[in-house]
C-alpha cells in the first residue's frame, strides 16, 4: 500500500525500509530484476505497477514462462511465419536511414538503398531503440540513461532434477538460469560487474552456481561473459518522464518498443504491450498497409510473467 499511495518522484528504497529483512530479500530483488536499477534509483511508482500485475494478481499471473528451446523459437520464428502467411515482405539488413516528413504526416521511408514512398492511406510503426529513434524524428524525447546487465553462460551439465531458476540473496550472481546444457547467471543494474574482466567474473558468478547448483567449484566449466552496457533505460522518476507516448504528432506514425510509456518497465512484455498497442491504433485508422520497421525486443532483467493474451484482447477487441 506504501508503493500505491508513493509520490511519482519517489523512489522505492524512500518508500520501502531497507532496514528490514522482507527488502533485502524480497522487494529490493524483485525491484531490481524487474526495473534493472538500482532500489535507491528505482521509481516506487513503476515497481508498484509491476507487482500488481504480478503478485497482487494471484498464483496465476506469477507462473514464470520458460521457452522449451530459446526465445527465438518462442517468439521469433512464429512472428516471422505468421507474417508470411498473411503476405508482408520481410527485409533484413535494411537500414532506416531517415523519414520524411510533411506538415501532419511523413511521406517516405529512406533506407541505404532504396527510399519507399507512402501514400496517403499508408502509415508506419516505428519499432527502434530509443537513441535511434530521438535520431530519426524530431525533437523527440526519450530516455537518455541507461543501466547495464551482464550475463554469464556455462556450458555444464546441471545435476538430475535440478531447478529451472534460482534466485541468489548476497552472492555476486541475482538469477541463475538452467538451460540445455547451460547455466546461465544474470546480474541486473550491473554497474559494479561492467567494468571487471571477464575471466574475473567467470570465477566469481561459477562460485554462486557451484553452491547453488550442488557443482564442485573446481574446475571452472567453460564460460562465456556478456555484458551489454546500454541493456535498458534507467528506470527512475526522472527518466520515466522522458518515455514518449505511441502516437506522434505525425498522424501515420506510431512508436513501438519497450522505452515508449506502457506502464511497465523495459521488459518483454513491455515491448510486447506497446506491439499489441501499435496495432490496435494502427486498426483504429484503418490505414491500407502499415509498414514496421525496425526491431525493439525489450530485453528485460526479468521474464515476469504477465497476461498477454489479456493484454491483446484489450489492445485489439
Amino acid at each position: 500500500m506504501a508503493l500505491r499511495r508513493a509520490d511519482p518522484s519517489a523512489t522505492v528504497a524512500a518508500v520501502l525500509d531497507p532496514r528490514q529483512e522482507l527488502f533485502r530479500r524480497l522487494w529490493e530483488p524483485l525491484a531490481v530484476a524487474a526495473l534493472n536499477t538500482g532500489a535507491e534509483e528505482g521509481s516506487a511508482t513503476l515497481f508498484w505497477r509491476m507487482l500488481a500485475q504480478t503478485l497482487g494478481r494471484g498464483g496465476a499471473a506469477c507462473r514464470p514462462l520458460l521457452p522449451r528451446v530459446g526465445l527465438s523459437e518462442s517468439f521469433v520464428e512464429p512472428a516471422l511465419a505468421r507474417l508470411r502467411a498473411k503476405g508482408a515482405e520481410i527485409r533484413f539488413g535494411a537500414r532506416l536511414r531517415a523519414l520524411t516528413f510533411g506538415p501532419d504526416r511523413i511521406s517516405d521511408l529512406v533506407f541505404e538503398a532504396v527510399s519507399i514512398a507512402l501514400d496517403h492511406a499508408d502509415g508506419v510503426i516505428l519499432a527502434v531503440p530509443a537513441a535511434i529513434a530521438a535520431r530519426l524524428v524530431p525533437r523527440l524525447v526519450v530516455p537518455d540513461r541507461h543501466s547495464p546487465i551482464v550475463n554469464a553462460h556455462f556450458r555444464c551439465t546441471p545435476p538430475a532434477g535440478a531447478p529451472f531458476f534460482v534466485g541468489v540473496i548476497g552472492g555476486a550472481a541475482e538469477w541463475i538460469f538452467r538451460k540445455r546444457g547451460v547455466l546461465s547467471v544474470t546480474v541486473s543494474a550491473a554497474d559494479r560487474f561492467v567494468e571487471r574482466a571477464a575471466p574475473e567474473l567467470r570465477d566469481l558468478f561459477w562460485r554462486d552456481v557451484a553452491v547453488a547448483y550442488r557443482l564442485p567449484a573446481h574446475p571452472v566449466p567453460p564460460a562465456r561473459i556478456v555484458k551489454e552496457r546500454r541493456a535498458t533505460f534507467l528506470a527512475s522518476p526522472e527518466q520515466l518522464k522522458r518515455r514518449p507516448q505511441q502516437k506522434t504528432a505525425w498522424r501515420n506514425l506510431l512508436l513501438a518498443g519497450d522505452y515508449v510509456d506502457t506502464g511497465l518497465p523495459a521488459t518483454i512484455e513491455g515491448a510486447i504491450r506497446s506491439g499489441f498497442a501499435a496495432a490496435g491504433l494502427a486498426t483504429d485508422c484503418r490505414p491500407q498497409a502499415f509498414y514496421r520497421t525496425g526491431a525493439s525486443a525489450g530485453r528485460g532483467p526479468a521474464h515476469l510473467t504477465t497476461e498477454i493474451e489479456q493484454e491483446r484482447h484489450r489492445a485489439l477487441p
